[in-house]
């Protein structure tokens, strides 16, 4: 059923990149504004409020070890309202939500897997639950890199308390819920391997009994492959990487790592290569890179990023501030047929990769409905006049019209080599027909 809840790609908007966890109502409502106005019309629809929304006190990107954070009488993580303030009297993001909503885009906010330990210590009681929290929680289930909550045991009152939280999240009318510390377990030492198989499946359980569509995201990476059955039955996408950033070397990384994912991506199921560390980022703290940066990627890296979260169809979550994008940031996000390729195509694998000391070239094609979409990838220092053999593709000595997709220009026709010359770390995306 949760299949039907992504049938395409989900496409919005993080707070994380450019917030980290002191982002806000204000700044939420106005990149719902920006998107509404800018990129509804091309699919974009949501806006997700990053981690930490709980804790009145954040002010960067860095996490406060054993911060108060503010809970209802159950134990459920309610909106800081000095920093949210239409959750006040108990309104939560119901307000948030419906303003987006009203402007046509859905919400979502960022959790972290388990309960929170403020909870167990005060040993509250789980809602419509004989268990308290301390009976549910696995004291030595912690997160390496946050201390706000610790795991849960695999038992009754477990599935309680996250039958509680979704429910309320429900009530808020949130449309997408993103999961972290629970994709990937090389940090938990605790148990065996993917121990978190249970909770993810409290959740699956928690939300189809909810009665609302809510879009699941599995956080952080590497996900992985052996594992991607039991994420398919129970998320709608899943991380194959640890946090994205603007750096070349974690974008060449991806290339492997979506050629391993590349026969996993379907309908309601879709591995995901993080966000688009676009336009402004990191505007409260220095994080991988300078603090009220523009990215640090050059154009060429940009189109190479877009061109291969597209072809193979990962999730597009923009990371950036949206009201400070410039033109050509913008132009990435509203090229049509982009878009359309990136909805509709199917059967995209890595075709060609020829490499030497990472540095060479990379093709990916990707099937349209009458069209092939091929991207040319340059993973070299210098620039290069790449070549692809058409015949091992399409019918030989038969003419094809070709579009560049980024250069939005329809090309002469070619028959049996397509050739491109393409800039250092660059890329081209055609569409042959």
């Amino acid at each position: 059923m949760h299949r039907k809840f992504a049938k395409t790609p989900p496409l919005g908007w993080n707070s994380w990149d450019c917030f980290g966890a002191a982002v806000t109502e204000k700044q939420i409502k106005e990149n719902a504004d920006y998107m509404a106005k800018h990129l509804k019309k091309f699919g974009w629809e949501y806006i997700v409020c990053d981690i930490q929304w709980y804790e009145p006190n954040a002010k960067d990107n860095d996490y406060f070890n054993f911060a108060p954070l503010n809970l209802d009488e159950y134990g459920r993580l309610i909106p800081a309202e000095n920093r949210f303030p239409s959750a006040k009297g108990g309104k939560g993001f119901k307000e948030i939500a419906d303003y987006c909503h009203n402007l046509g885009l859905k919400f979502g906010i960022h959790i972290m897997r388990g309960i929170p330990r403020q909870a167990v210590h005060q040993n509250l009681p789980i809602k419509n639950s004989k268990y308290t929290a301390r009976e549910a929680a696995h004291p030595f289930s912690v997160c390496s890199w946050n201390t706000d909550m610790y795991g849960m045991k695999n038992c009754v009152g477990a599935q309680d308390y996250y039958n509680s939280i979704i429910e309320l999240y429900a009530s808020w009318d949130v449309d997408f819920i993103k999961c972290d510390d629970i994709c990937v377990t090389e940090f938990r030492k605790w148990d065996k391997p993917y121990s978190a198989d249970y909770e993810i499946e409290m959740i699956r359980k928690a939300i189809d009994k909810c009665g609302r569509e809510i879009v699941l995201s599995l956080s952080p990476g590497p996900a992985q492959i052996e594992n991607a059955d039991h994420l398919a039955k129970n998320a709608n996408m899943w991380r194959m990487t640890g946090d994205f950033w603007d750096n070349w070397d974690k974008l060449h990384d991806m290339f492997e790592r979506c050629c391993v994912w590349q026969n996993e991506v379907r309908s309601g199921n879709f591995p995901d290569c993080d966000m688009l560390p676009l336009g402004r980022l990191s505007k409260n703290g220095i994080c991988n890179g300078p603090q009220n940066r523009m990215t640090q990627f050059t154009k060429p890296e940009q189109i190479t990023m877009m061109t291969l979260w597209g072809i193979f169809r990962s999730p597009l979550m923009f990371g950036g501030n949206l009201p400070e994008n410039d033109d050509w940031t913008l132009s990435l996000l509203t090229n049509e047929e982009y878009m359309k390729m990136h909805k509709t195509s199917f059967g995209a694998h890595q075709h060609l990769r020829k490499e030497k000391n990472d540095k060479g070239e990379i093709v990916w094609v990707s099937n349209g409905k009458k069209c092939k979409y091929i991207a040319l990838f340059n993973t070299a220092d210098t620039e290069r006049n790449l070549k692809l053999d058409l015949s091992e593709i399409l019918m030989p000595d038969t003419a094809y019209e070709v579009y560049d997709i980024w250069e939005k220009t329809r090309l002469p026709k070619v028959k049996n080599i397509l050739k491109a010359n393409v800039k250092p770390h660059g890329a081209k995306l055609f569409k042959i027909e």
